[in-house]
């Protein structure tokens, strides 16, 4: 083949791409299609079910306080109890949040309480997060929630938050229903890499497909997800996926493969309240489980550095190249990955000519899973908080 030859199936190659993208996965991109929160509040359900709410909490004294305010501020009208798990913190976390109780109750005249639960030593076979949620999970069960809210310390919810989650649950039907919340997006490495983040997740887990029972795929977002207790129990509970490190999409394909339903959406008020200032934060957060969301697999990670490639990267190539048509395709695939990008850019209220840099950040993260696979073959997989999650073999 001449170079042009080459250079046109190129383009043809990233045309099919990104037609596939826009039009063929779900409308992943039309983000703005699922914070459909007006409608959840008009089908609010007469009779309000209780709702235990667990935390696991390693070292979160700086964040636990105001995340726990924010839960025992909650809108919702039914009867709601906070559990606390102090997964081995060693920053005096448990202390912050029993005085963030005390005050969110004298402020707010609730009778309202949380439990501060100090965590058991972790057993062999279990990730720090789940073996948390584990204990939680048990002491909720005491109190008989027909639904569990499981969330993050680092999150600062809406009033209305709960209210919703329940809501889209008993009107939709659904066992597991989960926001991803807004995350910080101030310093550059953020507005780089956050709304690319939060595209690359949908990408992965279409909303559209997750809440369709005649699809396979299954996802939530772990900072803030609702889910039904006789689900979690139809699905094994906790202990069967307590080995996962991306422990929110295991427990909603648990879920799933179990004939539970599943939603997931963006939350309208709810945010994380963790920074990453700097880019090698972001890359430590990433590579903690790019590879093991590839199954350790070298060929599949290979693979998804092509696909990358071909997607993000080539059609920036192709508007450089002496071939006239190439050049068209390259334009027009590169307006197309604008297009899918801008809702992900807008949600977070940034400039649209961040649009234009979906290839850069999508380099940084072919890196980061990249050095993500390096470090599980050193035997460092999944470090987190002083915890190596998934060790290399």
């Amino acid at each position: 083949m001449t170079a042009n030859e080459i250079s046109t199936v190129a383009g043809a190659l990233t045309l099919a791409v990104w037609a596939y993208l826009l039009l063929g996965r779900g409308k992943f991109w039309r983000l703005q299609k699922y914070m459909a929160t007006e409608d959840a509040m008009a089908a609010r359900p007469s009779q309000l079910p209780a709702v235990g709410i667990v935390v696991p909490a390693r070292n979160e004294a700086a964040m636990i306080g105001r995340s726990l305010e924010s839960l025992l501020a909650q809108s919702y009208g039914g009867a709601i109890h906070v559990f606390v798990v102090d997964d081995g913190s060693t920053d005096g976390t448990a202390e912050v949040a029993i005085k963030a109780a005390m005050q969110a109750a004298r402020q707010t005249g609730t009778r309202r309480t949380g439990t501060v639960i100090a965590g058991k030593p972790l057993p062999p076979g279990w990730t720090g997060k789940l073996w948390a949620v584990q204990q939680g999970v048990e002491r909720a069960g005491e109190i008989h929630p027909e639904f569990l809210l499981l969330t993050d310390a680092d999150v600062v919810h809406g009033p209305e938050t709960l209210a919703v989650l329940v809501s889209l649950a008993e009107a939709g039907g659904y066992d597991l229903v989960s926001f991803m919340v807004k995350l910080e997006c101030q310093s550059l490495a953020e507005r780089l890499l956050i709304p690319a983040f939060v595209f690359f997740f949908f990408k992965l887990y279409p909303p559209a497909w997750i809440s369709d029972p005649g699809k396979s795929t299954a996802g939530a977002a772990g900072g803030c997800m609702l889910i039904r207790r006789e689900a979690l129990a139809k699905a094994g509970g906790i202990a069967a996926i307590r080995a996962e490190i991306i422990d929110d999409c295991a427990l909603a394909r648990a879920v799933k493969q179990s004939g539970g339903k599943l939603w997931l959406g963006l939350a309208p008020e709810s945010q994380s309240i963790r920074s990453y200032r700097s880019f090698s934060e972001i890359a430590r957060m990433i590579s903690r489980t790019a590879f093991n969301q590839l199954g350790h697999s070298t060929a599949l990670l290979l693979l998804a550095t092509l696909a990358m490639t071909v997607t993000y990267l080539l059609p920036v190539g192709l508007l450089f190249a002496d071939h006239a048509v190439s050049a068209i395709c390259g334009g027009i695939t590169w307006a197309a990955m604008m297009i899918c990008y801008l809702p992900a850019v807008r949600a977070y209220k940034l400039n649209p000519l961040w649009g234009l840099t979906l290839p850069v950040a999508a380099i940084f993260y072919m890196v980061a899973t990249l050095d993500s696979a390096l470090s599980f073959w050193r035997g460092r997989g999944g470090e987190w908080k002083g915890r190596i999650q998934d060790p290399g073999r």
